[in-house]
């Protein structure tokens, strides 16, 4: 691969991962509830489920899952019906306010775990690796799984630095949120507003 087809390469995936989408507005929403640590660790969440995305297309397990409408249905909805569970509860805790205190609150390891989930539930992923990677991938540069694995992790590095910048931004927001009061009950329903959106989007979304 030429240093001219990387810096392609990462230009548009820079130019996609800044994108509103399920993956970061679910980072934004994370990072203004519970301030930007629990935004870094939602990211780590929905970068290891990128691996297994990236790994998937890779040995061309996406492609088939991208061949079957059952598959690709039960795995959106799967995610649809994830994140307005998630809404509910923040729904559920409009009234309480936000205490950054509360064990719940600081779980970072819940927190990893719904990245995970999240990333591994949002068919959508896996679509766009298939989609995106074969275009800049040349078989006169080599074994294409090799290109694909290559280009996998400079798309999970760059997610990772820009979703670690949306936490610090949200973060800093959420601060501001909680230093007033009225606003500070407010946020369980913003949190609970944008996973409703995201959901939605992921139901109603075709291939």
């Amino acid at each position: 691969m030429d240093v001219l087809t990387i810096l392609s390469f990462l230009g548009a995936a820079i130019a996609l991962t800044l994108m509103p989408g399920p993956d970061n507005l679910f980072t934004l929403a994370q990072s203004i509830a519970k301030g930007t640590k629990a935004g870094v660790f939602t990211t780590l969440g929905l970068c290891t489920g990128l691996l297994v995305h990236i790994t998937a297309a890779t040995v061309g397990i996406t492609a088939i899952i991208y061949q079957s409408s059952l598959a690709f249905t039960a795995v959106k909805y799967a995610g649809a019906v994830y994140l307005l569970f998630l809404a509910y509860k923040s729904f559920r805790e409009k009234g309480a306010g936000f205490d950054l205190s509360s064990g719940d609150s600081l779980d970072y390891r819940a927190l990893y775990k719904k990245g995970i989930i999240m990333n591994l539930l949002n068919p959508k992923v896996s679509l766009f690796f298939l989609a995106f990677f074969p275009q800049f991938v040349h078989y006169g540069n080599g074994n294409v799984s090799v290109q694909m694995l290559v280009f996998g992790i400079l798309f999970l590095i760059q997610t990772f630095i820009i979703f670690s910048l949306i936490s610090m931004f949200a973060g800093k927001v959420g601060d501001f949120l909680r230093k007033s009061p009225s606003l500070s009950r407010k946020i369980n329903v913003m949190q609970g507003s944008l996973f409703t959106l995201i959901g939605l989007k992921i139901a109603f979304s075709q291939k």
